[in-house]
């Protein structure tokens, strides 16, 4: 009977555990690095979305790499009139599915060197490896390196990256 009770009792806990994971959303608000991203995912609507049950693969930019773009960019792109241009860009990072790091990786080995990504916004974003880093390259060519990966979340994972991408 002992035995039973401990077994009920690891279950409930492993259970309760379980459903207590962060989604995609969570996982970058509870992130130092990822307050500029957090701001421009709830000033473009998308935080029900991003909670949805997906699976979605999120390219998920740094506080640094917004800060790589013009001066001013970032707060013209908060503001409500430019919403749905924030939303395109945004989506731009998503990806649907759950790509981990190995997934990415077979990917772009199985595509010979890389891999077109088709994003949430319907955009192209190319995957390849230079040296022993994924680096991304969006439609204009401009790029992005992952610099951490699998950050799995209840409905994804995120790959954090040191770059903004940007669709045409």
């Amino acid at each position: 009977m002992r035995k039973l009770f401990v077994i009920m009792i690891a279950l409930a806990t492993s259970v309760s555990a379980f459903s207590q994971k962060k989604d995609v959303v969570d996982i970058a608000i509870s992130s130092a690095d990822h307050t500029t991203l957090v701001a421009a995912i709830k000033a473009a609507d998308l935080v029900t979305t991003l909670k949805g049950a997906g699976p979605f693969t999120v390219f998920a930019p740094t506080n640094a790499a917004f800060a790589k773009l013009p001066a001013g960019t970032v707060e013209s792109l908060l503001k409500p009139e430019n919403k749905a241009q924030l939303a395109k860009i945004l989506t731009y990072h998503v990806v649907s599915g759950n790509l981990d790091a190995a997934a990415v990786v077979a990917a772009i080995k199985k595509g010979k060197g890389k891999v077109e990504l088709t994003t949430v916004s319907g955009g192209k974003l190319t995957a390849s490896m230079d040296k022993e880093k994924v680096k991304l390259t969006d439609e204009s060519g401009n790029s992005a390196y992952v610099t951490a990966t699998d950050l799995k979340g209840s409905n994804g994972v995120i790959h954090v990256i040191d770059g903004v991408v940007l669709p045409k």
